[in-house]
């Protein structure tokens, strides 16, 4: 479908209205935000195709910042954590910045192609790819495609063509590629490890009860613990039911703050309270009914009891750790409840909301800021690890991973 001069108008209306009505910073100001719609308007509205529309209208909603702002359409390139379940580090590769496989998610497309972490990406459809600077955003992906890839592996080099098939998206307004939630295995010493790769499901019973699974068979006895998320985008809450296994007590997690929130100054001891993640489908209508358009909540860990390895837990993070995984990094940190280790978070921790704006363009618009307890907010500031330890292309690729050997040493120590 092309849009016509009128349809792009009428989308554009509807992302000023929306932006102008919804947008979660309490210091939002409209006049800026309208200046920023008629800079743009002329080469949205008179875009020469839905292509060219569609760069504009990104180009327009990148100037809010922290710009957590998103068009989607069933064509949007998604970024690598989501598409093909693996993160990209820029490394000088003959002289010449490349991207390099770091984060490939177990169970994942990239993982499932035989990928692995310290590959070269040299092409994608038989067009070389590099870098523009040394710092450049990843290529991206459409979803429902085949990508045949072309990587550098090894010493010698060695060129090698594998495909990556995108997944048909669950959620529309969330479209991801599914890597396996959660993976289990053992370190030095026989210290439980758990990688935890995405947060499924906007409220994760699924997830809930795998973790339950685990912990109560083959982790019940273990007396230290390795959470593994590096590379995890986020997702829904299932994080919490995470949370509540790293302390005994109901314990206060954080909250989301909307814009309304704020300028009422609504204390956040009047939110409703959300303290359990369900374990049957059956509580689903009962959690609408609760909390049907409320846009603030405060989380509550699910007290499930002391457990030996609580205060003998290191949490692997990177600069890939993202959104509900954010959460529970700095859960974790603020309570003293593990040891973070590996590298700084990126800060990106906002609720999100799709609108539909018809002829098949939604608007992902943040709609309330994630904050902690204790009064500390993610969003733009990240959260920077106990133990910073770089990650190094040369060692992924002699299959050499450090932060995990530091957060071993970490558990020894304790």
């Amino acid at each position: 479908m092309t849009l016509s001069r009128s349809q792009r108008e009428t989308i554009l209306g509807k992302i000023q209205r929306l932006v102008a009505e919804k947008y979660f910073d309490p210091n939002f100001d409209e006049s800026v935000w309208g200046k920023i719609v008629e800079h743009h308007r002329n080469s949205i509205v008179e875009a020469g195709s839905d292509q060219a529309f569609e760069k504009a209208v990104a180009t327009m909603l990148a100037e809010m910042p922290p710009s957590p702002l998103a068009l989607l359409s069933d064509r949007t390139l998604i970024a690598p954590p989501n598409a093909i379940n693996a993160s990209f580090s820029v490394r000088t590769v003959y002289g010449q910045p490349q991207w390099v496989f770091k984060d490939v998610l177990p169970g994942g497309v990239a993982a499932r192609a035989g990928i692995k972490a310290g590959d070269i990406l040299l092409a994608i459809g038989g067009k070389p790819v590099s870098p523009s600077v040394s710092d450049g955003a990843a290529p991206n992906f459409e979803m429902q495609q085949s990508f045949p890839v072309v990587v550098l592996r090894g010493d010698p080099p060695e060129e090698l063509t594998v495909t990556l098939q995108t997944a048909t998206p669950k959620y529309k307004d969330n479209p991801y590629s599914e890597p396996a939630a959660l993976t289990t295995g053992s370190q030095t010493d026989n210290i439980p490890y758990l990688r935890v790769s995405l947060f499924p499901g906007a409220i994760g019973i699924d997830f809930a009860n795998e973790l339950d699974a685990i912990f109560g068979g083959r982790f019940k006895n273990a007396d230290r613990l390795i959470i593994d998320m590096r590379g995890n985008p986020g997702g829904g809450i299932g994080g919490l039911t995470l949370m509540s296994y790293l302390t005994p007590d109901r314990s206060p997690i954080g909250y989301s703050k909307s814009r309304e929130m704020a300028l009422n100054n609504t204390p956040p001891d009047r939110l409703p309270v959300f303290d359990k993640v369900p374990r049957s489908k059956l509580a689903l209508p009962g959690l609408v009914f609760k909390f049907l358009g409320k846009t603030s909540i405060f989380l509550y860990t699910e007290a499930l009891g002391r457990r030996d390895w609580h205060g003998r837990t290191a949490i692997l993070v990177d600069e890939h750790t993202a959104g509900a995984a954010e959460m529970v990094a700095q859960f974790a940190q603020e309570n003293r409840l593990a040891t973070l280790v590996g590298m700084k978070t990126p800060g990106r921790l906002v609720t999100r909301r799709a609108s539909k704006l018809g002829f098949g363009y939604r608007l992902v618009i943040p709609i309330a800021a994630y904050v902690s307890a204790k009064g500390t907010q993610i969003e733009g500031n990240g959260i920077t690890p106990d133990i910073s330890i770089p990650w190094s292309s040369e060692d992924a690729a002699a299959g050499v991973d450090r932060q995990l050997i530091g957060a071993v040493d970490a558990l020894r120590a304790a």
